[in-house]
């Protein structure tokens, strides 16, 4: 940008600046600095010059800045959020020399409040930096950083100071609205009582969405499990207030956002232990229950690909631009290797786990290895696994990724100093890029938002498949768990905390206990190895609150989340198609208040707890 833009006096000068965007105006021409983020246009600048100020009000997630310039030269004003991760700083403006001693110049900027940022200031005229400015700005706050010298000294002095006090959004908007929903729970915990409590006998639940209810009694709490992941994630996808910890991290950590998916994925792989197993006692083949994972699988990957699909604004859908990687085709995925790895161990470890219930008090209970039964009785499935992690690795960290370096985890753009642009998820975005085409692949992925990244990219990638079949067979072991102990509670918790334990272990050491110093960082946009076994971690030691809260002691009914959890691919599709529609949303007379954002989008999220509701009582169930 030309440092010449910032004048004095008279002439007009207009600056935004917004997470990764920033526009910067003179004379009504437009200089974009960096990458688009959040579709900042040209009318929300803000109009500043050197002794005046007639600026709008800022939007959400903003706070007006007024850098006021008192030295006798130009300097330059960067910024570098603290959410990333050895960044480039991107600038932000120039500020004029003030017109006389002690008469600053001023210009305006609006800036984000999601993070802290630093600022960091340069004098243009010997590239020379003069001082940081680390702070975290508050939404609808106005402040002033004032650069001068000390007295008579050339040592220069930056603050900042509060002009207008910030909103606290966070906090009086959320308790206000959780007291609310909060009744809203109450009301279906409490007073829905007809359905009564169920008792442990031979879960039968279905691997994705359950079928009609049967005569045998199920547990409720893996219902009320994928309830809850479902009810999470239909309200991060239908904007989560637009708080920033309901969206997706930008790339490694984690927030609300990434916990459901994998929870999801977790407990599939728990139903699918628990079907097959029922359905082989009932006499089921094998043949035939491939038959029916082979066509379950197709159908989630079809309808996967139609509900990312829509197009509606842009007429009529183009095959050049069909993304194909998504939610429901991971889920397909994981589905199919996970359920055939199952058929291929538990039919014929039928007999053997019937005489182990039959003679383990007998013969087995001194063995070294009948602790570990639910494990042993299925190594085949288990090396199947171990096998694909090691594929996992290798291609990973020794696949060669042209102009990266080899085993690069990182988000490219202005991550690592710039040195890697176009690298975004190392060998992951290449093998997408290669096997799928940049034109079908997710084209903003949330890279975007803090690196500047330019590269397309999809979360749910071709690599990170790998580990959506290792969190599901997980997911499977705390089936086996159930279904080998399934007459002594204490049993199968114990060893539920003894994986999450081992789990978060591993993730510990995989991680260094650091969000981007570790050996495998935690990382949703990789599902890497960490990522996974954190949130597999998390998902055992939620399982067992909910089992011990609603199977055990029986003081939850799993309200209002088992109904959802009851409906999960119906729900799932629904939310996604009718997202645009009324009840799920309407125009706000407030578009920027987090208030409108976070009512609208729990009055959509539940609604659709509601409607699963009836369709429960109606007995109306979608069963692929």
């Amino acid at each position: 940008m030309n440092n010449n833009l910032g004048g004095v006096g008279n002439r007009k000068m207009w600056a935004v600046a917004s997470s990764a965007q920033f526009v910067f105006i003179c004379r009504k021409k437009c200089y974009w600095v960096s990458a688009d983020l959040h579709n900042t246009c040209c009318s929300s600048l803000l109009l500043a010059n050197a002794h005046h100020h007639n600026h709008k009000t800022p939007k959400m997630d903003e706070a007006l800045l007024t850098v006021n310039n008192e030295l006798a030269y130009e300097v330059q004003v960067s910024w570098m959020s603290g959410r990333c991760y050895q960044c480039l700083y991107q600038e932000l403006g120039t500020v004029p020399a003030g017109p006389d001693p002690g008469q600053p110049s001023s210009v305006s900027f609006v800036v984000s409040t999601q993070h802290e940022i630093t600022l960091q200031i340069n004098s243009t005229l010997i590239d020379l930096e003069l001082c940081k400015v680390p702070f975290h700005f508050g939404e609808h706050g106005n402040y002033s950083l004032w650069v001068k010298n000390l007295n008579t000294s050339q040592r220069v002095n930056c603050s900042v100071v509060t002009d207008v006090d910030p909103v606290n959004s966070y906090i009086r908007e959320c308790v206000t609205q959780g007291e609310k929903k909060q009744k809203n729970i109450c009301y279906f915990t409490f007073s829905i009582q007809e359905l009564g409590p169920t008792r442990i006998v031979t879960p039968v639940t279905d691997n994705i969405l359950p079928p009609s209810p049967s005569r045998g009694r199920r547990l409720r709490s893996l219902d009320t499990f994928r309830g809850v992941s479902l009810v999470i994630m239909v309200f991060v996808n239908y904007g989560g207030g637009r708080y920033w910890f309901f969206r997706h991290e930008s790339w490694n950590g984690l927030t609300v956002a990434d916990l459901v998916f994998p929870w999801f994925v977790f407990i599939m792989g728990t139903s699918i232990a628990l079907s097959i197993n029922a359905l082989l006692r009932s006499g089921a083949t094998r043949c035939s229950l491939l038959r029916k994972v082979a066509w379950r699988s197709l159908q989630l990957f079809i309808i996967g690909v139609l509900v990312i699909n829509p197009n509606y604004c842009q007429g009529a859908l183009s095959w050049d631009n069909l993304r194909i990687p998504g939610v429901l085709q991971r889920l397909a995925w994981s589905y199919l290797v996970v359920a055939c790895l199952d058929l291929l161990v538990a039919r014929g470890q039928l007999d053997i786990l019937t005489m182990v219930n039959v003679w383990s008090m007998f013969v087995f209970q001194d063995a070294w290895w009948s602790p570990v039964i639910d494990i042993l009785l299925y190594w085949p499935a288990w090396l199947c696994v171990i096998l694909l992690e090691i594929l996992w690795l290798v291609l990973t960290f020794l696949l060669p990724v042209p102009d990266c370096p080899t085993g690069y985890l990182g988000p490219g753009g202005i991550g690592d100093m710039g040195l890697y642009v176009n690298c975004t998820g190392g060998a992951a975005g290449f093998i997408d890029r290669l096997l799928l085409g940049e034109n079908h692949i997710y084209q903003n992925p949330s890279s975007r938002v803090i690196y500047a990244t330019h590269m397309p990219y999809d979360p749910e990638g071709v690599l990170g498949s790998i580990n959506s079949v290792l969190m599901a067979f997980l997911g499977l072991q705390a089936g086996k768990i159930i279904l080998h102990y399934k007459d002594r509670p204490k049993s199968i918790m114990s060893r539920f905390l003894i994986w999450g334990l081992l789990l978060g272990a591993i993730s510990a050491f995989l991680t260094k206990c650091s969000t981007d110093q570790g050996f495998i960082p935690v990382n949703k946009n990789l599902w890497s190895l960490s990522y996974v076994t954190t949130l597999a971690c998390f998902a055992f030691v939620l399982l067992v609150l909910i089992y011990y809260i609603v199977d055990v002691n029986k003081w939850w009914s799993g309200s209002p989340f088992y109904y959802p959890g009851m409906n999960s691919i119906l729900v799932y599709v629904g939310h996604e198609v009718f997202e645009d529609y009324f009840p799920f949303r309407w125009r706000m007379a407030n578009s920027q208040s987090h208030t409108e954002h976070l009512i609208q989008n729990l009055v959509a999220t539940s609604c659709w707890v509601i409607i699963s509701y009836v369709l429960y009582k109606k007995r109306i169930f979608w069963k692929i």
